[in-house]
């Protein structure tokens, strides 16, 4: 199944992120390794963040999501995560 998760990033996340980097991107290329993350990146701004999964079950997309160094550093501040059916 794919998911899309779309979600809001802490004032001066762009400043606030620095120490989570690294660790940030380094499980996001595990996931995208695996074949579980099609994509992910924010927007413009970096406001929200946007993201593609493919995954057997939304638990383990949201326990992908809810392990991730921003969300729980508080640099992603909200995340909803939805079943997907990508139709193009």
């Amino acid at each position: 199944m794919k998911f899309v998760l779309w979600g809001t990033y802490c004032d001066n996340a762009l400043e606030r992120r620095t120490p989570f980097r690294e660790e940030h991107l380094a499980g996001l290329r595990r996931q995208k390794e695996e074949g579980i993350l099609l994509t992910l990146g924010p927007t413009e701004g970096s406001t929200h963040v946007f993201g593609i999964y493919e995954a057997e079950s939304l638990e383990l997309v949201e326990s992908l999501v809810k392990g991730d160094v921003y969300w729980r550093n508080g640099i992603w501040t909200a995340v909803d995560i939805y079943p997907w059916i990508q139709a193009f």
